[in-house]
Formats: structure tokens, C-alpha cells, sequence
């Protein structure tokens, strides 16, 4: 039986922080699925299908990442997908608080489902998607943080 992830988020733009730990996370398990939040309770820049389009794009040569769109509760998109982890990413303490009442919450609503906590490559702790809008929004540039398709995307919303 083959060990499937989720890893949920927004990807209101991907960044390469997401990026990295897609790739830590397909070395530890056999399929990695890209959840990809409707979250309605945020103002994302990109719309739903748009972020899952520019999430497929940037992770389209990694055989064992599916991208997909989920709209429920994480604990019950996961058991959709036959999945018994879920990843999440940690840049600094900061992160963990919130973290760990998510993670918490996840186990109260479903104790066969583990959180693991995987960090970025140090160049990346400081990179989120929020702050890669914000400098995209005032004209800056954003390419050392973004795949080309999300700079361009990103770019054409701004202008």
C-alpha cells in the first residue's frame, strides 16, 4: 500500500518555500496531493481555478504530485484521497502556534490522521505567499521568489 500526503494551502501564488517542500515530501512519501483551499473566508489574487492552474503548472514535471482543489474539511478531503498525513510547513517559530492548534484541531476530528511539520531550505524562511503579493503589488521584483509562470501571472495582475 502506497503512503499518501496531503498538503493543504491557498497558493495564492505558489512560491518556491512551497515548492521545496513538495520536493522534501516526495522523498518521504509515495504520492503527494497539492490541496489546493477554496477558502471563501480570504481575498486571494488569483481565483480558485486560477491557483490550481499555476499550482499544476509549477509542479507538472514531479509524477508523484497531483494537484487538486478541495472546498470541505481538510480531515475529510484527505480521507477522500486515502490519505493518512498531512504536511505542513514551518518557516519559523512563529508558524507553530497556529500550526499546532491546526494540527490539534485536524486530531480531534480525526485521530487517524498525522500532521508532520516539514521546513523549507533556509533560503525560503522568510518567503510567503502574502508578502510575495505585497512586493508584487508595489512593482517589485519577485522573480528570485516565484516559478516564471507565477511571475508572469502575478505581473499581469498588477499592471
Amino acid at each position: 500500500m502506497s503512503k499518501i500526503a496531503i498538503y493543504p494551502g491557498t497558493f495564492d501564488p505558489i512560491t518556491h518555500g512551497h515548492s521545496d517542500i513538495v520536493r522534501r515530501a516526495t522523498q518521504l512519501f509515495d504520492h503527494v496531493v497539492i490541496a489546493v483551499s477554496e477558502n471563501t473566508h480570504k481575498n486571494p489574487v488569483f481565483d480558485f481555478d486560477e491557483r490550481i492552474a499555476l499550482t499544476t503548472e509549477v509542479l507538472a514535471n514531479n509524477d508523484c504530485v497531483e494537484v487538486k482543489g478541495f472546498s470541505n474539511l481538510l480531515v475529510d478531503f484527505a480521507r477522500e484521497q486515502n490519505a493518512d498525513t498531512i504536511i505542513r510547513g514551518l518557516r519559523a517559530v512563529s508558524d507553530l502556534e497556529y500550526e499546532f492548534q491546526l494540527a490539534s484541531m485536524n486530531r480531534k476530528l480525526s485521530s487517524n490522521i498525522e500532521t508532520i511539520f516539514l521546513m523549507p531550505d533556509e533560503q525560503y524562511t522568510y518567503l510567503s505567499s502574502s508578502i510575495v503579493r505585497q512586493v508584487a503589488s508595489l512593482k517589485g521584483d519577485i522573480s528570485d521568489f516565484v516559478h516564471p509562470s507565477v511571475f508572469q501571472a502575478l505581473t499581469r495582475k498588477h499592471n
